[in-house]
């Protein structure tokens, strides 16, 4: 009974240790409400994002390609091992005389080692293994800059959308009690039964808009937990400051694109500098490869099998062995020019780049100056229509205006709202734009 009992207290403290760090471990890859910010979600697809994560690994398997070919700077040592039996030995006729040439078993063990002293594809490794290396990195980084455009993009868009949806609860508010005004004007035999079925209509033209936002929110947040890598079951809630927003949106408009800041232009010019080691290897088939080996060969020969082991008649040697291919129809010259032209076509892509960049740039400033006019007229309006409904809305209930008047003050009101902050988020996806135009997003 007391080994029952002992043995029920040490699993309940087992499942006291491992159910928290079960939960803990569920939710270790997902985001708190107050957690979810711009910052963090980016910093979360950046750990998460499968196009990252396989990134990371293409540098481990360029890590690991790089090993196997250095390794054939190291000395290369084999052995090989054979056991035969001879049916029938052979004979050869010396001097008129039949002579058995051998044993019935023969068995050899050898002993081999090579090292090269010269060797064009060792040499490449050696020469381009840090270039190539960077080229890993570069796509990583490259690839990370995407994702933060993408994702801050896609950040905006379900911004907007939320916002929509908290204008439509604003109006949805604003037009029950409109609604309640007009019918209680109706009852009261103030007004004609137009008033509060105007109200009607408006309303559930709102509470559908309403309803669709919400579907839009839902499709463009799983868009948005797809492309920083979140689990499809875990609600993500993003966290926004809109003051916050209104200050980060100014950039400097002066600035000019430098497309040497570009990672495309860092990722070029590692290409031409391995293009440049390709046409330096080609070259080198001209020159002949040198290695050393030696081989160290154990023979054992005996017609008895179970005394082939009791004699050994070694051998060894040591060499120095030089290959060159004197000719081979045309192929190394066809090589070399091929190499240049490829060189020559990477300098050409320098040139493409250079234009793109500075097109890419204009577009993406001329973008965020007509986005951002365009959100400081829309701001002015907002600020005019909250006044102008506000107006409206206490002479109406004094019985100055109509109700078709104070419909029309709604209406511009929500458009404003609607307008403002699509604006709003229209400008911070321009600033990213110019931001990645100019080069000013690295990793």
């Amino acid at each position: 009974m007391m080994k029952r009992f002992m043995s029920s207290k040490l699993l309940y403290a087992v499942l006291l240790i491992v159910n928290p760090l079960l939960s803990f471990s569920q939710q270790a890859d997902t985001l708190s409400r107050q957690e979810a910010t711009l910052g963090n979600i980016i910093k979360y697809a950046l750990q998460h994002q499968p196009v990252i994560q396989q990134s990371l690994i293409d540098e481990q398997i360029t890590e690991t390609t790089i090993r196997n070919k250095l390794s054939a700077w190291y000395p290369q040592l084999n052995f090989n091992y054979s056991l035969q039996h001879n049916f029938e030995v052979q004979t050869s006729v010396i001097g008129g005389n039949p002579v058995r040439l051998g044993v019935s078993n023969t068995s050899a063990a050898q002993f081999t080692f090579t090292q090269n002293l010269f060797n064009r594809d060792a040499l490449l490794a050696k020469r381009s293994q840090d270039d190539v290396r960077t080229q890993a990195r570069q796509n990583t980084g490259n690839n990370k800059i995407n994702v933060t455009v993408n994702v801050s993009k896609a950040f905006y868009d379900v911004l907007a959308t939320l916002q929509q949806i908290r204008v439509s609860d604003e109006n949805i508010a604003r037009l029950e009690n409109s609604l309640r005004i007009a019918t209680s004007q109706y009852q009261a035999g103030i007004t004609d039964k137009t008033d509060y079925k105007r109200a009607t209509i408006t309303l559930n033209n709102t509470k559908a808009l309403k309803a669709s936002n919400e579907a839009q929110l839902k499709a463009k947040t799983e868009y948005l937990k797809a492309l920083i890598g979140y689990p499809d079951s875990a609600a993500l809630y993003i966290v926004y400051d809109s003051l916050q927003m209104e200050r980060e949106m100014n950039l400097d408009t002066l600035q000019s694109a430098d497309y040497t800041q570009r990672i495309e232009y860092r990722l070029l010019q590692t290409q031409k500098r391995l293009l440049e080691a390709n046409l330096r290897y080609e070259k080198w088939s001209y020159l002949p490869s040198v290695s050393a080996n030696g081989a160290y060969n154990l023979n054992f020969q005996n017609n008895e099998f179970t005394k082939l082991y009791n004699t050994n008649y070694p051998n060894s040697f040591a060499a120095l062995t030089l290959s060159f291919p004197i000719f081979q129809g045309g192929k190394r010259k066809a090589n070399i020019e091929q190499a240049q032209w490829q060189l020559k076509r990477t300098d050409w892509d320098l040139v493409n780049l250079r234009a793109n960049v500075n097109a890419q740039y204009a577009q993406a400033i001329a973008s965020y100056k007509s986005s951002f006019a365009n959100y400081r007229a829309l701001k002015e309006n907002l600020e005019l229509a909250r006044e102008v409904y506000g107006i409206i809305d206490l002479q109406y209930k004094s019985g100055v205006k109509t109700y078709l008047e104070v419909m029309t003050a709604e209406s511009d009101l929500r458009t404003s709202q609607i307008n403002y902050y699509n604006a709003l988020y229209q400008v911070l996806a321009s600033k990213i734009d110019v931001q990645k135009a100019l080069g000013q997003i690295n990793y």
